[in-house]
């Protein structure tokens, strides 16, 4: 057996420890977007596979028996990627998927179909914006310049961002209630942009917004080929054949 672990988020991590932990023969990859990514206990590597023709080689060339899809659920091209390499290689695969963020009775949130529709979900006249979308797409916003941007990113930003009223705070994840309404309160936002990424790790901003009554927008998810989903770690140790009740 040779587990391809598509990596990069919480789960990702979480499920690296449990395959190590097990024994079992994994690589994690991750895209390379973050200059200093997680350590994990596994072999890693690094960078884009050149397309689906390029995944379908890799798994070939390395003898890959199983792929967990635990990427980002906004990560849609490697998704797509991934099950295309594997429906056309045979492979069996999976994809860990955190389950989506719900509003409740107390929240304010406007959702839209897909990250290009959040700029103009937004309102004319100028307001402060958390931009909580990771730095991939904020170049969308370019076209409305009028609002100042609070950007959270992992990593400092290597060029002039595109946004001329932009505040920027680096830090990495699970955050805190107590740390995200103090963020909020601090720099007097006024609506939260966000993708529905779901978990537990970046929900912190919603319930300060919720406690601060702020109004949220959210863009749903893209819609990912397949139908072999688990929602935890255990569902993906029990599809690996693994006895989860032992620890294993």
């Amino acid at each position: 057996m040779h587990i391809l672990l598509l990596g990069g988020t919480t789960e990702a991590s979480e499920m690296a420890r449990r395959l190590a932990q097990a024994g079992l023969n994994a690589t994690f990859s991750y895209a390379g977007r973050t200059r200093s990514p997680l350590p994990q206990p596994l072999p890693r590597r690094i960078g884009g596979f050149g397309g689906v023709a390029g995944l379908e080689r890799y798994l070939k060339d390395h003898s890959v028996t199983h792929v967990i899809d635990a990427t980002h659920p906004f990560a849609a091209g490697m998704s797509r990627n991934a099950h295309a390499a594997a429906v056309a290689t045979g492979r069996p695969l999976i994809r860990l998927e955190r389950p989506a963020w719900a509003a409740g009775p107390a929240d304010d949130w406007q959702t839209v179909p897909t990250v290009e529709d959040l700029p103009g979900a937004l309102p004319d006249a100028p307001c402060r914006v958390f931009l909580a979308i990771g730095k991939q797409q904020i170049g969308l916003f370019a076209a409305r310049p009028q609002h100042h941007y609070l950007l959270r990113l992992v990593d400092p930003p290597d060029a002039p961002l595109p946004l001329p009223h932009t505040t920027v705070v680096v830090a990495r994840g699970p955050f805190t209630l107590t740390g995200d309404t103090t963020l909020l309160r601090e720099h007097r936002i006024t609506h939260v942009l966000c993708k529905n990424a779901g978990g537990a790790g970046a929900r912190a901003k919603l319930d300060a917004a919720r406690g601060l009554k702020l109004p949220v927008i959210m863009a749903d998810r893209p819609v990912l080929p397949g139908d072999n989903v688990a929602h935890d770690v255990d569902q993906v140790m029990d599809w690996l054949g693994q006895d989860t009740d032992r620890g294993v």
